[in-house]
């Protein structure tokens, strides 16, 4: 698949604007293994062949097991996850398709506070729109390339 556009390249205010923001959340009251769980459930949503290989990576280097990857897909049916990560990626699928059902904002608001669950959804929103850069422009994934904390 070839490169549409390198969005990259040719909009470095927009890639500045979302380093600044993952800067923020590096920072932020959400634990940066968890943001990575979600940013790689959100890119398989979505489909982010870049952003997976990405977070796969960075996931791993903050910790996370292959056997919690590869079953991340079906996270309902596994024991892996624990009750936090499960509300969070219940919040994750849930903003990712623009509806967010009573029950599942329950659940999350058991798990985070008010500045954590305001956090979580910009940690969402921001991946969406990195995946939805990267497919709209076919950004190729890095095959193998990407170093861990490459950006940041």
């Amino acid at each position: 698949m070839e490169q549409r556009i390198n969005f990259q390249e040719k909009g470095p205010g927009v890639v500045k604007t979302l380093f600044h923001t993952g800067a923020y959340l590096k920072k932020s009251s959400i634990e940066e293994k968890l943001q990575e769980l979600v940013s790689f459930r959100v890119s398989q949503i979505n489909g982010c062949a870049y952003c997976l290989d990405m977070h796969g990576k960075d996931a791993r280097a903050h910790g996370e097991t292959e056997q919690r990857l590869y079953a991340l897909s079906a996270w309902r049916e596994t024991p892996f996850f624990t009750t936090r990560e499960r509300a969070a990626l219940a919040w994750a699928e849930a903003v990712t398709s623009c509806h967010v059902p009573d029950d599942v904002y329950t659940r999350v608001e058991e798990q985070f506070t008010e500045e954590e669950l305001v956090d979580l959804t910009l940690a969402v929103s921001t991946i969406n729109t990195w995946n939805r850069f990267n497919i709209a422009f076919t950004t190729p994934a890095f095959v193998g390339t990407y170093q861990v904390g490459q950006f940041g």
